[in-house]
């Protein structure tokens, strides 16, 4: 062929690559990797996957034409055997030599599948193999491209927390891809306090008739909230069944897995019909402009091929097999396979098909490359952690009409009602299950459980006892023998069940040794025993009466809430006072209130002498006159009869706190003495348990209590220990006292506070109150019962009618408690209730007291800073102190009279003579201006001197001398 020959074919290859598509063009060159797919073209799935697999090629390849290598895909059609399957890919694996395998459709064909992909190195992706028991950790080449079931169970228990369902039972496939949910169901159940009590597993090839046996077996259970897990195929049947027999109806719940959930709107219309109410469960992929564009493309294209199925919807299997070509592509690509052969083994006798087939040269390569590839796809991100995807978002769905409708979405910061989620579209669990319609087309969520229909009502065990009839009563009709039961419990127990939101039968049976005969059959210990969770040994399905709670009952039983106070105590007969007691007026107050008042009138008193001492002449005189006007002032004030008059303003705020404080004092103590002198003064026999232990008193309990042991616990010896039954041997021990009864009795406080109720006036509450759980109705261990009867409790508890019932059985315990306000001893005032007023009476006279010393002895502080010695200094400080001192009024007085006298003197009105005590004055002047006297002519000096004394008759003189030598005698 000559080179123009060739320049034209080459010219003409160019025209064709720029009129047919890029991908066409690219497969003159790219290399061939083969693909093998396994899937069940007999489903709605394994045609719906054929459809994106087929898609996704062209899709791909169409933007990723400068690829070196393309996907070339052989599939095989295994229908829903395993064993078909394993034949189907050891075949390609032979023919073809293909380097991976998306599929197989079902988890326990991919468990062979994946072993045979581990033998030989090749890659299994699988997208709709969703069973936890597959794992990369165990299968390393098994990858995949799907939700694994355990992680739509957390969205399943949002579900059963929002509706509040204490039990669920699973109705599961008995299969790889059934069974292995249920274990991981079960720890997720009980992380929000779930039960499951039964757990029913259904063969994928039972019979209708085993399927109708297994729901007549859920019939006769109480729950009503079921959880399926199974192909669809075998949902189907089980669904039809359940609309049959009736259990798709008012009352029931039903929720389905992510298997069932995907398939919802393309069911068979019959079938779709039986699961109205239902609830599901699937994945939900983002919501993008390229999945709407896709499913639209993807509806024509499924219609073209399958135009006999009219019911169509693209779910996320889909999806995973539209990504599984991109992740696998990309994966080649950068995996460099191209060249890459499966080694021959050395060919030995008896080799399986599987050992001849050897093992991928370049596997490892591929698997790491597809683990590592990280894209966003129209399922949402693809990134492989531990060989599969992680957690997304799931989509709650209630089935109803034809349509499955959104009703919320689940991630893992909760639920909300459209994605992606914020505060706006959040929804509150109780708020989420309002949109649903329950099969029955009832909008009230389900309570879950339900009388089983072979039971007609719950049996109530009723305690048969002698005492104390008004807890609870057991009496038989004489006509019809027919127990007639009475007492507070009782009446508790109805009003409860009343308030339930729906209906309970029930009827009451006595604990008794045989019907009518009136003898209890054992302890209450042995009455709890009878709630047995096993149904066979179950004689009664609650117990009510004055049932303690207690932690060795409710080991095998569950408690409400108690519906009574809780607590034992003990109760002693009280005795009278006699009030003709000579000291009864020391009473009001106790011994440290006393001297702490005596001390305080003490301290207030020096308080007040200190300041005092120098100006008034009241607190000056002799020391016993001094000590005298201490102690008199003070306590005088008690009666405000203090007469003598305070000068100094410090002693006038130290007198009006304390005068306040001696108020307070004497108005508490007036009203404590009238108390104790009109008052009927009860006191109890004995204040607690120790004293009747150290004196060996009998103490009575209740008979078939557990008190006995609690007082064996704390040191009561057994031989002193009484039992006894009624109210009226509570009284005739209590009244005997040591003589033949008991000196206290110590129960639970609602028996002991019915003794109060009838005898006000005769015995008491005493010592500490040891805590119990007080009393409560007992059911079955798990019963769907307790939730809602124990906030049946509260609500009646809450309400009026619990003060109707207590007064019906109990008595007004108001009247009861108002006789004992009248009749209750008035205990003498502590120190403590007067520590704060002592407080400001201590600070205020401490605070005057330093004041009045800080003043004192900065006016005498040459005395301190003088040369003298210590002891000097002291008694210079304490003369000082002992002397009067004027106040400003008096000086200026008596400053103003002796500068009149100076001037008559002055004047020469006054006569002089000596006197015994003189002064000496010397300046340019006769007197200073300081002085206010008279004055010379400045500059004529001057020495005069006076003479200052009392004559014989008591009269003042003066005596003044000049340095002349005349003088002058004045005389007054």
């Amino acid at each position: 062929m000559n080179p123009r020959s060739l320049f034209s074919i080459y010219q003409l290859y160019i025209l064709i690559c720029l009129f047919i598509t890029p991908s066409t063009c690219q497969n003159v060159t790219a290399t061939r990797i083969d693909v093998g797919v396994i899937l069940d073209l007999d489903t709605y799935v394994g045609k719906m996957s054929k459809t994106c697999l087929e898609m996704a090629m062209d899709d791909f390849y169409s933007a990723h034409n400068d690829y070196t290598t393309r996907l070339v895909l052989h599939t095989r059609n295994a229908t829903s055997d395993a064993v078909t399957a394993a034949s189907a890919a050891i075949e390609l694996l032979k023919s073809y030599q293909v380097k991976a395998i998306l599929g197989p459709q079902q988890s326990r064909q991919a468990d062979f599948i994946a072993d045979i992909g581990n033998t030989t190195q090749v890659p299994i992706i699988s997208f709709t193999a969703t069973s936890p028991l597959l794992s990369h950790l165990e299968t390393p080449y098994f990858i995949r491209m799907a939700q694994v079931d355990t992680s739509q169970l957390k969205a399943i228990a949002a579900i059963v927390k929002a509706a509040q369902w204490r039990e669920i039972v699973p109705i599961y496939e008995r299969s790889h891809y059934g069974s292995g949910i249920i274990s991981y169901l079960a720890d997720a159940m009980q992380g929000i306090g779930t039960r499951i009590p039964y757990r029913c597993g259904i063969s994928p090839s039972a019979t209708d008739d085993q399927i109708l046996k297994e729901l007549y077996n859920l019939m006769t259970m109480q729950t009503r909230v079921f959880i399926v897990h199974m192909l669809p195929s075998l949902a189907y049947r089980l669904f039809l069944k359940a609309k049959e027999v009736g259990m798709m109806s008012n009352g029931y719940a039903w929720i389905v897995t992510d298997g069932i959930a995907s398939l919802l709107s393309s069911m068979d219309p019959k079938v779709i019909n039986s699961m109205q109410g239902v609830i599901g469960v699937k994945t939900y992929p983002p919501q993008t402009r390229e999945l709407d564009q896709f499913t639209k493309r993807w509806e024509q294209q499924f219609h073209k091929k399958y135009p006999g199925i009219n019911h169509v919807q693209l779910n996320a299997f889909g999806l995973g097999a539209y990504d599984s070509i991109f992740a696998l592509a990309m994966a080649v690509e950068k995996a460099d396979i191209a060249n890459s052969q499966f080694s021959n083994p050395a060919i030995q006798d008896k080799m399986t098909d599987l050992e001849t087939i050897g093992v991928l040269e370049s596997g490892q390569k591929l698997l790491q490359s597809v683990l590592k590839t990280k894209f966003t796809g129209l399922s949402g991100g693809v990134e492989f952690i531990n060989g599969q995807l992680p957690i997304s978002a799931f989509q709650v769905v209630n089935l109803v009409g034809n349509d499955a409708i959104s009703i919320g979405h689940w991630t893992e910061n909760g639920i909300t009602e459209q994605l992606p989620a914020s505060n706006e579209n959040s929804i509150e669990e109780k708020n989420f299950m309002k949109k649903v319609v329950w099969p029955g087309k009832s909008g009230r969520i389900p309570k879950g459980w339900d009388i089983p229909v072979n039971e007609k009502k719950l049996r109530i065990g009723v305690p048969v006892k002698a005492g104390f009839s008004q807890f609870i009563n057991v009496e038989t009709d004489p006509q019809t023998k027919a127990p007639i039961i009475t007492g507070y419990c009782k009446e508790v127990f109805e009003a409860v069940m009343k308030s339930l939101p729906y209906a309970v039968p029930y009827e009451y049976e006595p604990f008794e040794t045989s019907e009518g005969s009136g003898e209890s059959a054992g302890t209450y210990d042995d009455l709890v025993g009878n709630i047995s969770t096993e149904t066979e040994r179950r004689r009664y399905d609650a117990v009510i009466g004055d049932i303690t709670i207690r932690s060795n009952r409710a080991e095998f039983v569950d408690f409400t809430l108690p519906y009574t106070e809780s607590g034992v105590s003990m109760i002693v007969p009280i005795k009278h006072e006699n009030r003709k007691n000579a000291w009864i007026f020391l009473k009001p107050l106790k011994t440290e209130l006393w001297i702490t008042i005596g001390a305080f009138f003490v301290y207030t008193g020096i308080v007040i002498w200190v300041l005092e001492h120098r100006v008034n002449k009241e607190f000056r005189g002799p020391p016993s006159k001094q000590i005298g006007m201490i102690l008199w002032f003070s306590f005088s004030t008690m009666v405000f009869a203090h007469k003598e008059r305070v000068m100094s303003n410090l002693s006038r705020f130290v007198l009006i706190i304390w005068i306040f404080t001696v108020l307070v004092l004497s108005s508490s103590y007036t009203a404590s003495l009238t108390s104790l002198l009109t008052v009927q003064q009860l006191q109890p026999t004995v204040t607690d348990i120790d004293t009747l232990i150290r004196n060996g008193e009998c103490i009575g309990y209740q008979n078939d209590s557990f008190i006995p042991g609690l007082l064996k616990s704390i040191g009561v010896n057994e031989s002193k220990l009484k039992v006894l039954t009624t109210l009226e041997d509570f009284h005739g021990n209590l009244s005997k006292g040591s003589n033949g009864g008991v000196s206290a009795i110590v129960d639970e406080l609602p028996y002991l506070r019915l003794v109060l109720a009838k005898y006000c006036s005769k015995y008491k509450l005493v010592g500490p109150t040891y805590k119990t759980a007080g009393f409560g109705f007992a059911f079955p261990k798990g019963s769907p019962l307790v939730p809602d009867v124990s906030r049946a409790v509260l609500k009646v508890m809450e309400s009026p009618e619990m003060d109707v019932i207590t007064k019906a059985w109990f008595g007004d315990r108001d009247k009861c408690l108002e006789e004992d306000e009248t009749t209750v001893a008035s205990d003498s005032l502590p120190l403590d209730s007067f520590k704060g007023l002592f407080l400001i009476a201590a600070l205020t006279s401490t605070s005057a007291l330093v004041i009045f010393l800080i003043n004192f002895f900065h006016e005498n502080k040459h005395i301190l800073a003088s040369q003298e010695t210590v002891k000097q200094k002291v008694a210079a400080i304490v003369k000082t102190f002992d002397e009067k001192k004027e106040d400003a009024h008096q000086a200026a007085k008596k400053k103003k009279s002796k500068e009149g006298e100076i001037e008559m003197a002055a004047r020469g009105e006054i006569h002089l003579t000596p006197g015994e005590t003189s002064f000496s004055h010397h300046e340019e002047g006769l007197f200073s201006p300081d002085e206010g006297l008279l004055s010379t002519e400045p500059g004529t000096p001057y020495h005069e001197y006076a003479v200052i004394g009392m004559n014989e008759d008591g009269q003042r003189k003066y005596h003044f001398h000049s340095n002349s030598d005349s003088s002058l005698y004045y005389k007054i």
